[in-house]
């Protein structure tokens, strides 16, 4: 076979193996979908989930935007300088806490803890076999371990979010009155100059749409498992590093379908 002929098959089978990928896991997400109708299983797992994924994942949260509103003040302040009144900074902390940074710095922290969490959890399902006896006593893996770790990650992910703007922006306001000498009456004017309930909005929508794909892409690297101890820690690293690949795909995706062509009003 000549060299060209060797990369060509190289990109074939790369090709496929891609393809390959997103077909089982759209297999995967509709799986998910059908298996919501077990409500009988999914539900009372569901507020244990919603503790561990969303209550307990609060700290961090809180503790990333306590410093991003104080960077961020700061960096507004030495970007415009003199240039423009000084409620500005207000405004610039605002809006970059709740479009952007606050859903996407909180999300990719979160891929860390909740995507490992949970493909370290069903991957050690899988590789002692619990899985296997789930299945054995006619319960259903999906609707039984999938599906409420999906819905509750989907539902706590904006939760946490909400409370990282809150805080984002408490911080950014401190910030200013401590350092820039910024009053209290102009940063209030600066956040709520440009403000609109579509800040918010679309940060938490936002939210969601990372905490599914955080959630799906940890119970398929854990469900597909092998190899014992090594298989688990291989498995919860794959899903940490999708999960983060993934939440930057869908804040691109949100910008340009919801954000393109948007004014501020």
């Amino acid at each position: 076979m000549s060299s060209l002929q060797q990369r060509v098959s190289a990109v074939g089978r790369t090709t496929r193996s891609f393809f390959d990928q997103i077909g089982a896991g759209t297999r995967f997400v509709m799986a998910t979908f059908r298996a919501m109708r077990d409500t009988q299983d999914w539900i009372p797992e569901f507020s244990t989930h919603a503790r561990v994924l969303g209550v307990e994942s609060l700290p961090i949260g809180i503790f990333i935007a306590l410093f991003t509103g104080i960077v961020l003040a700061l960096l507004a302040s030495y970007s415009v300088g003199d240039l423009v009144p000084p409620y500005f900074v207000g405004t610039l902390v605002q809006k970059t806490i709740t479009l952007e940074l606050a859903p996407v710095l909180t999300g990719l922290a979160l891929a860390g803890r909740v995507g490992a969490n949970i493909a370290a959890e069903l991957g050690t399902m899988r590789v002692t076999e619990q899985i296997d006896a789930l299945e054995t006593l006619t319960f259903d893996p999906m609707s039984h371990l999938v599906v409420p770790r999906v819905l509750a990650s989907t539902l706590m992910f904006p939760v946490v979010v909400a409370v990282a703007m809150l805080v984002g922006l408490l911080s950014g306001w401190v910030a200013s009155l401590g350092l820039l000498d910024i009053t209290t009456p102009q940063f209030l004017k600066g956040v709520r100059i440009f403000f609109t309930d579509f800040d918010v909005r679309y940060g938490l929508v936002k939210s969601a749409s990372f905490g599914a794909a955080v959630a799906l892409i940890g119970c398929r690297a854990g469900l597909n498992t092998q190899g014992g101890a090594q298989g688990v820690g291989r498995g919860a690293t794959r899903a940490v590093v999708i999960s983060a690949v993934m939440i930057l795909v869908l804040d691109a995706f949100w910008a340009l379908v919801w954000l393109s062509g948007r004014t501020i009003r």
